[in-house]
């Protein structure tokens, strides 16, 4: 391949990994899974060389594993604190207003009154009410560390294959 060529979508695979990183924090961007596009295109930029089909196989795997418990585990935290349908339904509604009106981080503040206010509304006491919030926060704190430490180490290893 052109070395100009190889160059520029080194250089793009390197945007696509930061991109991740935003992403697992910034909702609608997908993190995980553009940190494993990074890792592809550096492994057609560099002939296939840096990464085997092993490698390339279980880092697919693992991505596919974090975006279904990016799902599972904000549920397992509201569930864990006691959070009824109306609380986990208060909590997603709150989730996409706190993003839109003071992203990205209002998507925590955001996630967890909306769970407290669906909890208020179901009728639910106001020390349980807050506990469900908490599970929200918590579970929505979990998840994003774990899409972070995914995609940091697949950043990590993109750089340090990107220089051999």
């Amino acid at each position: 391949m052109d070395t100009i060529l190889t160059g520029i979508i080194i250089a793009l695979g390197l945007i696509v990994s930061m991109a991740g990183l935003i992403g697992c924090i910034v909702p609608m961007i997908p993190g995980p899974p553009l940190s494993y596009g990074a890792l592809i295109l550096l492994s057609f930029a560099k002939n296939w060389q840096p990464f085997g089909a092993a490698f390339l196989f279980a880092m697919g795997v693992l991505t596919a594993a974090v975006v279904v418990l990016d799902y599972v585990i904000p549920s397992i935290g509201a569930k864990k604190y006691g959070a009824s349908k109306a609380g986990t339904w208060g909590s997603f509604a709150g989730l996409v207003v706190g993003f839109f009106l003071f992203p990205p981080f209002g998507m925590f503040i955001g996630g967890f009154a909306g769970a407290v206010t669906g909890e208020l509304f179901a009728g639910r006491a106001g020390d349980k009410a807050l506990r469900a919030g908490w599970g929200v926060l918590l579970g929505n704190l979990a998840s994003i560390s774990m899409k972070l430490s995914v995609s940091a180490f697949m950043l990590f290893i993109y750089v340090k294959e990107m220089f051999r």
